[in-house]
């Protein structure tokens, strides 16, 4: 066929389904699970709906895109919220970002992190480091790194996070003296709005109905149960683990390399590169408690705490209650004995790590991929940290531009 894709999770669906829309009905989507959504799937947990990928929501940055993900789900069916993201730290709940809320602490406290943000680094004009943990420090100056930045991304990541590289951090924002007390005198946020400033979430499902409607749209294209064991680059063929081959023009890779038990063809430098890409594995597990705050959900940078975050589902997800913890695969022996039993599940592809490397290593190995007609799209076809609305935004553009050439 013309195409066979890997993976339906937002940049399969998205690809397959805008396809459709041009016309093109040669392909096939192959889904190692038994339903499409990948991270961004829900289940049915105390009557309503849990989102299994946790804290994922639609950004309304992108017109475009959500215009094309309204067509599958209309837009009167998704709920418009303003963000209220908060941190838990040193015994105090600000909001989120932390930089732009310091006014929100004890005096003494503002007092403190606007003498560490006055000598940080970057606002001293001293040379940026390279290594992670050094970079922190000189971004966001003592205080936040050693409160917030440094054991928060511990937890999320990893121990050893010097194994990240900078590149992707330039995206945070200046953390300038100037603003902070501006912030502390005003007793107001100055300074650049996070992401999902405001966000869409569905009003009567969970986030993973919006794929499910999309992987429905696909009919008898789309192809679960169908986990993929061999890519070979000299045949483009495809095989899974039930023993059958997909051949087609060019193979669309929404899955992680990693996950894919032979490359078949592909120079042994490259496979060396695969080995050398990190992830990080997620659970998510569900507490009936109702918690007394407005916030959607909270950061814990706190080590003796298990989980980096909590999502409040009831503050977004209409006729709910309780909330879920998402906790890094590596932090899990900290669960207390009592909440064992409790509903969880285990994302073993959550975050493709940032390592150092990562950067050199994607650039050889999707290039020498898309010459053998095989094209990685999203968050792990690309190993990038990518927001569903992006992926989505990526897909349209891929499709557009393969259809159009």
């Amino acid at each position: 066929m013309k195409y066979v894709i890997l993976g339906a999770g937002p940049a399969g669906l998205s690809f397959a389904n805008r396809l459709l829309q041009l016309g093109v009905d040669d392909f096939c989507v192959l889904e190692a699970e038994d339903e499409a959504g990948g991270l961004c799937r829900s289940c049915m947990v105390d009557d309503t709906e849990f989102d299994i990928g946790g804290g994922h929501f639609l950004d309304v940055r992108r017109p475009k895109v959500n215009q094309f993900l309204f067509g599958f789900m209309p837009e009167d069916e998704w709920a418009l919220f303003d963000r209220d993201s908060r941190i838990a730290v040193k015994g105090q709940m600000i909001h989120h970002p932390m930089e732009a809320n310091i006014w929100e602490m004890d005096l003494e406290k503002q007092v403190e992190y606007l003498k560490s943000i006055a000598v940080a680094g970057c606002n001293l004009g001293k040379e940026m480091p390279t290594e992670f943990v050094d970079w922190i420090f000189w971004k966001l100056g003592d205080r936040i790194a050693e409160d917030y930045m440094i054991p928060y991304n511990q937890k999320m990541f990893s121990k050893e996070l010097n194994q990240l590289g900078t590149y992707w951090l330039e995206k945070l924002p200046n953390v300038s003296f100037e603003e902070t007390l501006l912030s502390c005198l005003t007793k107001k946020a100055y300074g650049t709005q996070p992401g999902h400033a405001q966000f869409y979430y569905p009003k009567k499902y969970g986030y993973g109905e919006l794929w499910r409607r999309m992987g429905a749209a696909l009919g008898d294209k789309l192809l679960t149960g169908k986990k993929v064991s061999e890519i070979n680059y000299e045949t483009r063929t495809v095989k899974t683990t039930d023993g059958e081959v997909y051949s087609a023009d060019t193979i669309i890779t929404t899955i992680p390399w990693t996950s894919v038990s032979s490359h078949v063809g592909m120079p042994e430098e490259l496979l060396t590169c695969i080995g050398k890409l990190k992830y990080s594995s997620v659970e998510t597990r569900y507490y009936e408690e109702n918690l007394d705050t407005e916030a959607q959900w909270i950061y814990y940078p706190d080590p003796a705490l298990s989980y980096h975050r909590i999502l409040v589902r009831s503050n977004f997800c209409a006729n709910s209650k309780g909330y879920w913890t998402e906790t890094n695969s590596e932090r899990i022996d900290l669960l207390p004995e009592e909440d064992k039993d409790r509903f969880a599940y285990m994302n073993e592809y959550a975050y493709p790590l940032n390592t150092i490397d990562k950067p050199a290593i994607m650039e050889k190995l999707l290039a020498w991929a898309k010459d053998h007609k095989v094209i990685g799209l999203g968050r792990w076809g690309e190993w990038s940290h990518y927001n569903s609305d992006l992926t989505v935004d990526l897909a349209l553009k891929l499709a557009d531009g393969l259809e159009q050439a």
